[in-house]
């Protein structure tokens, strides 16, 4: 199958939902909590929202953080599903760091096949489908696009492939900002007795995914509560940049659609050390 027109609506659709994101972004905006004690902003509705519009042209069904997912006795007849997240990193999000993203993804028999990351402070996006590898624009070369409104168009001719990089020499994790654990704690020092020294770098959302695609670091653990919003996208761009994501439970690659929407605890990883 051929998913680049697909992949040039989820992209779409994240640029616009990015659009939406920084309009509210400088502005006194309101903050709610959730019934399982999280935060959301009139900017998670809005890009949610810009999304949703964008990617029911497609006729696929979309399982989105910020609305109620369909009953499984109807998501598990879906061959084909986008699932987002439309803020990945609202806490980032409200301290107004910069590091929170959109994600959108494209699950076909519950394995991603399109992943779309965009981080809009940054004008930073990563994205990838199947059989074509995974890809990062640039800021400088996303704002030229962007006044041209035919980024999509370009993708591949502007998109620099994955990964860009070896991984440093160092072993290296990259960490939550908002969600370091004990866990994770305790899988550095695991690392450490089977490396030496271990560098952390840290960073909000979804882009922690993204830096071991593109060879930033070596890997990615999570030992806490994630939906499969959170790592659709990411996972896809992993995989199609020759890296994984492994769920820590069953020791193979995530699935989605699932009957529960809540991941195992995981990591994300390079293969190349």
């Amino acid at each position: 199958m051929d998913y680049r027109p697909l992949l040039k609506l989820a992209v779409n659709a994240a640029l616009l939902a990015g659009e939406e994101i920084l309009s509210i972004y400088n502005t006194d905006f309101d903050i709610e909590t959730k019934p399982d004690n999280t935060p959301v902003t009139e900017a998670d509705k809005a890009s949610g929202q810009c999304i949703s519009t964008e990617l029911r042209k497609s006729g696929i069904p979309i399982i989105s953080e910020e609305e109620e997912a369909a009953e499984y006795s109807e998501r598990c007849n879906w061959k084909q599903v986008w699932i987002v997240d439309p803020l990945d990193g609202t806490k980032e999000y409200i301290k107004r760091n910069g590091e929170f993203a959109v994600n959108i993804a494209l699950v076909e028999d519950k394995r991603p096949v399109i992943g779309v990351i965009y981080a809009p402070v940054s004008r930073l996006i990563y994205f990838a489908a199947q059989g074509l590898g995974s890809f990062k624009i640039e800021q400088h070369d996303l704002i030229t696009e962007l006044t041209k409104r035919n980024i999509t168009e370009n993708l591949f001719e502007f998109g620099k492939k994955l990964p860009l990089r070896r991984p440093p020499k160092s072993y290296t994790v990259v960490a939550s900002r908002s969600h370091l654990s004990r866990e994770v704690n305790a899988r550095i020092r695991q690392l450490e007795d089977i490396y030496g020294q271990v560098d952390i770098i840290s960073v909000g959302s979804s882009i922690k995914q993204c830096w071991v695609a593109e060879g930033k670091a070596h890997e990615y653990p999570r030992f806490g509560v994630t939906m499969e919003w959170d790592t659709a996208a990411g996972q896809c761009i992993l995989e199609q940049s020759g890296n994984q994501l492994v769920d820590y439970v069953t020791g193979k690659p995530m699935v989605y659609n699932k009957e529960n929407l809540q991941n195992n605890f995981f990591i994300a990883k390079t293969v190349t050390i």
